[in-house]
């Protein structure tokens, strides 16, 4: 068993946050050495959680919309892995689910990270990837991702990717025309050269 086998034995029975979690532990995650694209977003939604499939979602739908990537290459663990900031489905909250809990994070990424040495590209979906891993970042997600230059290639700040965004994706025309392009390129030129 290599070193990330390894790891992700011990993500996948982590209990940290067990007495928070009104669905119980369920951590969701993909990975491989060889991944070239990583996707942090924030928390596995419900559906996530009854399945175990990341992104397995309308939101999901999206992103791989924006990627240009079906199921079978955005499942591909040796090409993408998908590390959220909490591991868990947090549960409901007044206006949508709960924030990713913060134990994740801290707990298990920077591990993750040291075993996934060919990601090229990292996309930070929401406020809560973004606020973790850029610094001296805008206050807003919208300046946030305006500036996505200042990151590229290394991390893409992202909205997340969520029905409960069309709005803001209708007021931001820019993030389809210019950005989600660019995605769409580095991907594909990189998942290409296996």
């Amino acid at each position: 068993m290599s070193k990330l086998e390894q790891l992700l034995y011990q993500v996948r029975q982590c209990d940290i946050c067990e007495n928070h979690l009104e669905h119980g532990c369920n951590p969701v995650i993909q990975a491989s050495p060889s991944a070239k694209l990583l996707i942090i977003g924030q928390a596995p939604g419900l559906k996530v959680h009854q399945t175990s499939i990341p992104w397995n979602d309308p939101s999901g739908d999206r992103l791989r919309e924006w990627l240009q990537l079906d199921k079978a290459q955005f499942y591909d663990a040796k090409q993408i892995a998908i590390m959220p900031m909490g591991l868990c489905y947090p549960g409901k909250g007044k206006s949508g689910d709960l924030p990713p809990r913060k134990e994740c994070a801290p707990t298990w990424h920077s591990a993750i990270l040291k075993q996934l040495p060919n990601v090229g590209m990292t996309l930070l979906i929401g406020q809560y990837a973004q606020n973790y891993y850029l610094r001296d970042k805008p206050k807003t997600l919208t300046e946030t991702v305006q500036g996505w230059h200042r990151w590229a290639p290394h991390y893409l700040p992202l909205p997340h990717p969520s029905p409960r965004n069309t709005l803001w994706l209708k007021r931001n025309p820019w993030f389809e025309g210019e950005v989600v392009p660019y995605i769409r390129q580095y991907v594909h030129q990189h998942l290409k050269n296996k």
